[in-house]
C-alpha cells in the first residue's frame, strides 16, 4: 500500500489484495518485535539487564527452533540443505521483512549473514538506553536456526554488540558447513 493513508475496506484477511497482505505482514513483524522489546524491557526494569537477556536467552532457545522449522516445511528444505538452504531460509523469518539484510555466500560451505538495520537497537538508541548486549542471545538464536535448517552448520559471530568490529552493520554472524 503506497498510500500510508489509504484504509482498507476488507472485513478478513481472506478480502486483502496482495498489496494489503505485504503490508499487513510488516505490521505484524513490528507488532512481534514490539510485544518481545516490551517484554524484555519489563523484565529488565523488574530484575535488571542481566537477568533480562539470561531469560531472553532461554526464550529464543526455544523460539528459534520452531521458526526454523516452520520455515523448513513451508520452504520444503528437507533435512540438511545446506548453506543455500540456510540463506534461503534467514530470508523468509520474520525480521527479514522489518530489518534490512544481507547475505554473502562465500561458498557451498559457508556465508555470511550480515544485520544491517536493526529495529531492536534502533529503537533502544531513540529511547536514549544503551545498545542491548545481545551477543549472547545472538549466538543461541542463530546457532539453533541454522541446525535446524541443516545440523551440520557451525556458527560464528563477527561482530555484534557489546563486541563491535564492524560500525556498518548491527551484526554479522558467518555460517559453516563442518563434516
Amino acid at each position: 500500500m503506497e498510500d500510508s493513508n489509504k484504509i482498507s475496506k476488507a472485513n478478513s484477511i481472506d478480502d486483502l489484495s496482495k498489496e494489503e497482505l505485504l503490508e499487513l505482514l510488516k505490521i505484524y513483524a513490528k507488532n512481534w518485535l514490539a510485544h518481545d522489546g516490551c517484554w524484555f524491557l519489563s523484565v529488565e526494569e523488574k530484575h535488571g539487564i542481566d537477568e533480562a537477556i539470561n531469560i531472553d536467552r532461554e526464550s529464543w532457545r526455544k523460539f528459534t527452533i520452531v521458526e526454523a522449522k516452520r520455515i523448513n516445511e513451508f520452504l520444503s528444505l528437507g533435512k540438511n540443505s545446506g548453506i543455500e538452504g540456510l540463506a534461503r531460509a534467514l530470508r523468509f523469518r520474520l525480521y527479514s521483512t522489518i530489518n534490512k539484510d544481507k547475505i554473502e555466500i562465500l561458498d557451498n560451505k559457508s556465508m555470511i549473514y550480515y544485520v544491517e538495520t536493526c529495529r531492536v537497537q534502533e529503537a533502544r538508541r531513540r529511547k536514549g538506553l544503551k545498545d542491548f548486549p545481545c551477543k549472547s542471545v545472538g549466538i543461541v538464536e542463530y546457532s539453533l536456526f541454522a541446525k535446524t535448517i541443516d545440523g551440520r552448520i557451525e556458527t560464528e559471530c563477527l561482530s555484534c554488540p557489546p563486541e563491535i568490529t564492524d560500525n556498518n552493520n548491527y551484526c554479522i554472524w558467518k555460517f559453516t558447513i563442518k563434516e
